[in-house]
């Protein structure tokens, strides 16, 4: 009996003249339900359902419906609000609005290709946009494709095979010791000069100083507790949670910072509560990061420093950490960094007097390497018409490039010039010795081998 099977699904021309393939699949969640597919003619219907009928028996849930780019966007991003810190929210929701729903919104999320993918971003770079705002567009669309994976809506993450433009960092340098201290001479007696300490001393991030209380100093056992942090979101001051896990920290107090701290406690009216922030506006609000920005460019104009951010003061503190020499665990450590290459490779800056050093360190073993090698040359020569002329320094001949080598073959290894100065008196004393055993040996042997009668009798 011919005929269509049960599960085979339906094939039939529409009104419009496209033709429509329907079947009952398991979708996400679980369920049943009729999806259908459309083609040009019978033939391309056909095969399509063809192909989601083995999506199907090969046990892959399907999608419920067909997502296109901006509608999983909006159903998205809710989720992800829920998961990431406010700040990057915020920054995942603005990069959505201006570049990717006006340019892919209406793409179909399960079409997207690499090639799709590959052409929109070279079509941004083309138009000026800089390589970091990609950069982080590609993580956005990452980040998206990778949820639709987990939900079977998509089968691969085409957002990860896309190659983008590299991204070269700006070069920052870092304020010297000096610099810093007159900065810091400069900032005393103004409102912020605790703060500024901070950020300069421990490489503090500047939400971090702004979310200090009171009863982050622990006076009895001299160490500063780093908690929480202010920030901006949407014009409004709040305290949020840190940045990472491992930038929740303790820190040890020193002693300037404990004195900085104990006249402020003292001046402050009315006597401030263990939950206050120890930096507040005139108000008694939180204080707006700008405004702390504001103070740390006037006093650089005044005293003629470089222009950095208050951002690259925990660079500059990296970087003295390594002129320091130490460890990059600590200096991690004390950062509150993740991991040590982001302390290493983007807060540890070069030092050229460091290197200086160095090289002239360097240059200095060389040297001194150089010339003790010429006055062993001149001693084994010495040694050779000496009262201590003997067989080791007769035997060391001119071998190889970079190399030694002896005339006795039982004796020969590689031995380099260097080893040859450590020749002492007692070494020769000793070599002297062990060939007059070995002549006694020879001579012995000798003296066996002749007949019995011109052997000498007892």
């Amino acid at each position: 009996m011919s005929g269509r099977r049960y599960g085979e699904g339906t094939i039939y021309k529409r009104n419009d003249g496209r033709w429509a393939g329907s079947a009952y699949v398991k979708v996400t969640g679980g369920i049943q339900k009729r999806l259908t597919v459309y083609g040009r003619t019978r033939e391309d219907a056909h095969k399509k359902l063809l192909a989601l009928l083995d999506k199907s028996r090969s046990g892959i849930a399907l999608a419920s419906r067909q997502w296109r780019v901006g509608d999983y966007l909006d159903y998205w991003l809710p989720i992800v609000k829920s998961t990431r810190r406010p700040l990057t929210y915020i920054q995942y929701e603005s990069l959505c609005r201006l570049y990717i729903r006006p340019r892919l919104g209406t793409k179909l999320l399960s079409a997207l290709s690499v090639a799709e993918l590959q052409a929109y971003f070279h079509h941004l770079q083309q138009s000026g946009v800089g390589s970091r705002t990609i950069q982080k567009q590609r993580t956005v669309l990452s980040a998206m494709l990778t949820h639709a994976q987990r939900e079977d809506i998509v089968m691969r993450n085409v957002a990860r095979l896309v190659v983008l433009p590299s991204f070269e960092r700006k070069e920052i340098r870092p304020w010297t010791e000096n610099e810093v201290g007159r900065f810091l001479a400069a900032a005393t007696g103004n409102r912020f000069y605790e703060a500024f300490l901070l950020l300069a001393l421990y490489g503090l991030r500047r939400g971090e100083v702004l979310g200090l209380r009171w009863r982050d100093i622990d006076l009895a056992d001299n160490v500063i507790q780093v908690r929480q942090q202010i920030q901006s979101i949407h014009g409004r001051l709040s305290v949020e949670p840190l940045k990472t896990r491992t930038s929740r920290r303790a820190l040890p107090l020193l002693q300037v910072v404990a004195t900085a701290l104990k006249q402020r406690y003292e001046q402050t009216t009315p006597p401030p509560q263990p939950d206050d922030l120890i930096f507040r506006s005139l108000t008694g609000t939180p204080v707006d990061p700008p405004r702390l920005l504001k103070t740390f460019y006037r006093l650089c104009e005044q005293q003629q420093l470089p222009r950095i951010t208050l951002h690259h003061l925990r660079h500059t503190t990296a970087t003295l950490l390594k002129k320091l020499a130490v460890p990059a665990r600590d200096a991690q450590l004390i950062l509150g960094h993740s991991n040590i290459s982001t302390t290493q490779e983007i807060y540890q800056h070069a030092d050229i007097d460091g290197q200086r050093a160095a090289l002239s360190r360097l240059a200095q073993l060389v040297t001194e390497a150089g010339s003790s090698d010429n006055s062993c040359q001149k001693q084994l020569s010495d040694n050779e018409n000496g009262p201590h002329s003997g067989p080791i320094s007769t035997r060391i001949t001119s071998g190889s490039s970079g190399w030694d080598r002896t005339s006795d073959l039982r004796l020969m290894s590689y031995v380099r010039y260097w080893f040859a100065c450590q020749i002492t008196e007692k070494y020769l004393l000793v070599d002297s010795h062990r060939r007059q055993w070995k002549m006694g040996i020879a001579a012995v042997k000798n003296s066996c081998q002749l007949p019995a009668e011109t052997r000498g009798s007892w």
